[in-house]
């Protein structure tokens, strides 16, 4: 079936990237362009949603153990594991590699990945008692249900946003569910800016063209 798809497409995207279109529309290979480019926008239009989500996350959660230990560099005193002490020194070493001199709080806490964070609302290897009950439960003002429900739902995100940050498909996903999710746990954060990050989401829009782009109706664009 790869055969058929245009040289140029099989060479820069790959016949195994493709494989997996193909299979979808049944190896139309037409409609498993389409289907490509649909997925690209679908996923470009993730992108800012995504964005203001792991940067609020990683903001609300740095400034509440920042006020609980009484230092901007908060991971020196917080009981971090094993692994969240590699990632730090990681963190500062890729600041270092790329600066002058000594890496600042800053750059370290925008270094992190949306995983070390995630991994504060956990409630493995003592982060519940010693992470979730004491401090980083305040970060999520608006959340009244369990903390493991909450990790559950980031986890799932983190997930979800590596794929589109690899372009890998996210076609077959139930993607209005994870765009409500988003905004879900955007809401937990700040109400505020869930409203306006909603305001300008262009999501809805492209998930309801997506029958007009495979059908060949309304070209597709990102």
């Amino acid at each position: 079936m790869t055969d058929s798809l245009p040289e140029w497409a099989a060479k820069a995207f790959s016949k195994p990237r493709m494989a997996t279109y193909l299979a979808a529309t049944g190896g139309d290979t037409m409609r498993a362009m389409r289907l490509y480019w649909w997925n690209v926008a679908a996923s470009a239009a993730f992108y800012g949603p995504l964005h203001c989500l792991e940067v609020t996350l990683r903001n609300a959660l740095h400034d509440e153990l920042a006020r609980h230990h009484g230092r901007s560099d908060w991971w020196v005193d917080a009981p971090l594991n094993r692994n969240g002490l590699r990632l730090i020194d990681a963190a500062r070493e890729k600041c270092e590699r790329g600066g002058a001199g000594a890496a600042g709080v800053d750059g370290i806490v925008a270094e992190l990945s949306f995983g070390f964070w995630i991994s504060l609302v956990s409630g493995s290897r003592g982060y519940d008692r010693g992470f979730w009950v004491p401090v980083t439960h305040k970060a999520f003002p608006y959340h009244s249900g369990r903390r493991a429900d909450l990790h559950d739902s980031l986890l799932s995100l983190v997930r979800f946003r590596n794929r589109i940050m690899h372009h890998e498909p996210v076609f077959h996903r139930h993607l209005a569910a994870d765009h409500a999710k988003i905004y879900r746990v955007l809401g937990y954060l700040s109400p505020e800016l869930a409203k306006e990050v909603q305001a300008m989401d262009r999501f809805p829009a492209v998930l309801a063209d997506r029958a007009a782009v495979l059908g060949g109706v309304r070209p597709p664009r990102f």
